[in-house]
């Protein structure tokens, strides 16, 4: 059975991988707003992702403590706080500094346009603004991030 969101043809190539592609939804700060964040938590799980949602006021190191203990391949950050140049670097640069700066990194929010190219050079791989579909976001996340490869890198933990 596949629950997918309708509309997208790639939707059904996560179950034929090795494993689900594993994701931890996260809100840093102290942006209490979590709503977006649990549709798209919800949209991922219902496109046949592993979804693992920290909840809200989370910090960067509870964050990273997180991605690492549960394996996951893709953060997925949310913040409509502003404070999202700080946080969402923080993340990058707290999993690059734990050995796991493998997992892709993404974004979303309330994030200004002139913000994301800082970002990127951040190391957030993808930042997702208001009126993104779960769909593109799926698209987005098929295209770009391997669970297999990930599980195959250098200094990767058996598991």
């Amino acid at each position: 059975m596949n629950t997918a969101t309708p509309g997208s043809s790639d939707l059904g190539t996560t179950m034929e991988r090795k494993r689900k592609l594993r994701v931890l939804v996260a809100k840093p700060g102290l942006d209490g707003h979590d709503r977006g964040a649990r549709i798209i938590a919800r949209g991922l799980r219902d496109a046949g992702f592993e979804v693992i949602y920290t909840g809200v006021h989370q910090t960067p190191e509870q964050i990273v403590n997180a991605a690492i203990q549960e394996d996951v391949d893709l953060v997925g950050l949310s913040c409509l706080s502003g404070a999202h140049l700080h946080l969402f670097s923080e993340v990058v640069r707290q999993l690059r500094a734990g050995g796991a700066g493998d997992i892709t990194v993404i974004g979303g929010g309330i994030i200004p346009e002139e913000d994301i190219p800082r970002l990127k050079k951040a190391g957030i791989k993808h930042v997702f603004l208001p009126g993104t579909t779960i769909v593109e976001i799926v698209d987005w996340t098929l295209k770009n991030v391997r669970p297999d490869s990930r599980s195959d890198s250098p200094g990767k933990k058996a598991g």
